[in-house]
């Protein structure tokens, strides 16, 4: 049941794509398998994240994971956002994963937690 949730994401991703007014962005790739990952954000005054998108490629797992990362954040705040852990992650996902899957999982976390980092706010003219 859960390989079809990854399945699912990975063919019909959610929240795909670039979001041109993004407050909030990172990318980082993975060097052992080639998967890479963007965040998007938009976060309001209040510090809540109202628009989340991605971009990437790369195996099934960390697409899935990136797919249904956007829709855990959206509507958090950077704060609670930030508070989320491996265990959240492997979680959505719900099968066991070796150590080099859960590498894969983890990405879309990572540039996550380094979109909401400091100094990460997009600079505007």
């Amino acid at each position: 049941m859960y390989q079809d949730v990854i399945l699912d994401h990975y063919k019909h991703p959610r929240n795909k794509g670039a979001l041109d007014n993004a407050t909030h962005r990172a990318r980082e790739s993975n060097p052992l398998c080639g998967d890479e990952i963007a965040i998007h954000l938009l976060v309001d005054g209040s510090d809540r994240i109202v628009e989340v998108r991605f971009e990437g490629q790369g195996c099934a797992i960390s697409q899935a994971s990136a797919s249904l990362l956007t829709l855990s954040v959206k509507g958090k705040t950077r704060g609670e956002a930030s508070a989320m852990d491996r265990d959240d992650v492997l979680r959505s996902l719900g099968i066991p994963l070796s150590a080099v899957r859960e590498a894969c999982a983890l990405l879309a976390l990572q540039v996550l937690h380094r979109a909401l980092g400091p100094g990460r706010e997009e600079r505007t003219s």
